[in-house]
């Protein structure tokens, strides 16, 4: 629960309202989507993806039902080969558990090494969910003010039609 209260506790900081819903732990999105019906926000996946060195790394916020072309986005990023970062690169850039992953882990990248990119579908969404690094709940916040938390902790993002 110490990661929630991190995320809350920043939220709380700059005054931006979520709501949160509790549910038991959520491995994948379509069980953290059963738990959440009827909520309104857009269901996102957060995908933590590395090139094929190792030397930069690439937080990729979509829609929770759309399949991403990583040949595409690659190109898209300008990198020769784009993957799934390992749990261990996860852990160290994010302090975070494979399955858990949002933009919230954001909080732990000291170096602020990590690239958020959006995809241009959800961006105009009134609200998003994300698991607030745990996947014992789903937190709703409004899209606006997800980019003024980014903004208040040092990462700019991008825009994309992925």
């Amino acid at each position: 629960m110490e990661g929630y209260n991190q995320v809350k506790e920043a939220l709380d900081k700059l005054d931006i309202p979520f709501e949160i819903v509790e549910h038991p732990p959520a491995l994948t999105t379509e069980q953290a989507d059963q738990f959440i019906e009827g909520v309104e926000g857009v269901r996102t996946k957060t995908m933590f993806l590395t090139n094929k060195k190792k030397t930069a790394y690439y937080l990729l916020i979509m829609d929770d039902s759309k399949q991403l072309d990583m040949n595409h986005f690659k190109e898209l990023v300008q990198a020769n080969k784009i993957r799934m970062a390992s749990e261990d690169s996860l852990f160290e850039k994010m302090a975070l558990p494979a399955g858990v992953v949002s933009p919230f882990g954001l909080l732990n990248n000291q170096e602020k090494d990590i690239q958020v990119y959006f995809d241009q579908e959800i961006v105009d969404e009134e609200r998003m969910s994300f698991h607030p690094n745990t996947n014992e709940k789903t937190l709703f916040l409004k899209t606006t003010d997800l980019f003024k938390f980014l903004k208040a902790i040092g990462f700019d993002y991008t825009i994309l039609s992925i």
